[in-house]
């Protein structure tokens, strides 16, 4: 499990889009949890994928992506309280 945190300037319309690539992307490989944070389920070859996918998307000059690496043992990590629903992506999925 990987939580990946974003701050993309939204100052010009090239950092609009950058914004809404970094959100697609994410979203192709977890879940939003928060506006700008995503919980991925993810092993070692679709990480890479992915932040090799993030990582060109962005300006690192004006923006910035964080990664917080939870392993294996994340459901003992993870605490949610409030109105949105949490969900579990080892869970059963409905299409």
């Amino acid at each position: 499990m990987v939580l990946i945190t974003y701050d993309v300037s939204t100052q010009t319309s090239e950092g609009k889009k950058r914004l809404r690539l970094v959100a697609k992307t994410c979203v192709d490989y977890g879940q939003r949890v928060q506006n700008s944070v995503f919980e991925c389920l993810v092993d070692p070859v679709q990480f890479a994928a992915l932040r090799k996918k993030l990582e060109s998307i962005i300006n690192t000059n004006e923006d910035s992506l964080r990664y917080y690496y939870l392993g294996k043992n994340w459901k003992g990590r993870v605490e949610h309280i409030g109105a949105k629903k949490t969900y579990d992506p080892e869970g059963l999925l409905m299409i």
